[in-house]
């Protein structure tokens, strides 16, 4: 009911459905940086690894040589060689 109600804001005043809905925003640059915003914070964090939890479930990025090279409370920007980006639902 609720994402309903948000979805209505989002269509009727034509604000940014990221925000509203609380949905990630990913940004990559090629296959070496990937910038994610609106996220809840870390779940995995490995030089092959990383796992976000997002308000439906979590964002993985795989590849190799991670490293964070910034972390604030909603943003991450992640470098290395990028293999593959995929939302996982919760269960």
């Amino acid at each position: 009911m609720q994402q309903r109600f948000r979805r209505l804001l989002v269509d009727y005043f034509s604000l940014p459905s990221d925000t509203v809905l609380e949905l990630p925003r990913i940004t990559m640059l090629g296959d070496v940086h990937v910038y994610v915003e609106n996220h809840k914070g870390i779940a995995v964090f490995t030089d092959k690894q990383l796992r976000l939890k997002i308000t439906n479930g979590f964002v993985q990025i795989n590849g190799s040589s991670f490293k964070l090279k910034m972390m604030l409370p909603e943003e991450v920007l992640l470098e290395g060689n990028i293999s593959d980006i995929k939302f996982i639902p919760h269960e």
